[in-house]
C-alpha cells in the first residue's frame, strides 16, 4: 500500500492506495481541487458550501457519464441494417464488362474442349 498526501482546498489529507495507483489519485485529486476552486470563485459561501457544491457537481458528471454509457450500450445492441443502394452507373458497366469478358473465355475453353474430344 502506498500513502500520499493530497492538497484540495488548502487541506492535506492522506490516502492510502494500492502501489501504482498513485499518479492516478494525485491525478484525480488535482481535478477535485480544480473543481473546488472554480466554484469558490463562482459563489459566495463558506469552504464546507463550495465542496457540498463541487460534491454536487461532480456527481452530476458521473451520473450524465453513466447515462451517456447506456445510451451508447442500447445502441450498440440494437441492429443495424443495410440497404443496397445499387451500383454507382460506371461500376455497374465495369461489372458487366468483366462479365461480359469471362462468358467469352469460357465459351473459348468449351470449343477448345469440344475440339480436343
Amino acid at each position: 500500500m502506498a500513502d500520499i498526501t493530497l492538497q484540495i482546498d488548502g487541506k492535506q489529507y492522506h490516502v492510502a492506495c494500492d502501489d501504482g495507483q498513485e499518479d492516478r489519485v494525485f491525478q484525480l485529486g488535482n481535478y477535485v481541487e480544480q473543481r473546488v476552486r472554480e466554484v469558490a470563485d463562482a459563489a459566495a459561501g463558506s469552504k464546507s458550501q463550495a465542496m457540498m457544491l463541487t460534491s454536487l457537481l461532480l456527481a452530476d458528471e458521473v451520473f450524465d457519464m453513466h447515462e451517456k454509457l447506456r445510451a451508447a450500450n442500447i445502441d450498440a445492441n440494437e441492429p443495424k441494417t443495410i440497404t443496397y443502394q445499387g451500383l454507382a452507373p460506371s461500376d455497374e458497366q465495369e461489372i458487366n464488362s468483366l462479365i461480359s469478358r469471362m462468358t467469352a473465355r469460357v465459351e473459348q475453353i468449351c470449343a477448345r474442349t469440344k475440339q480436343a474430344s
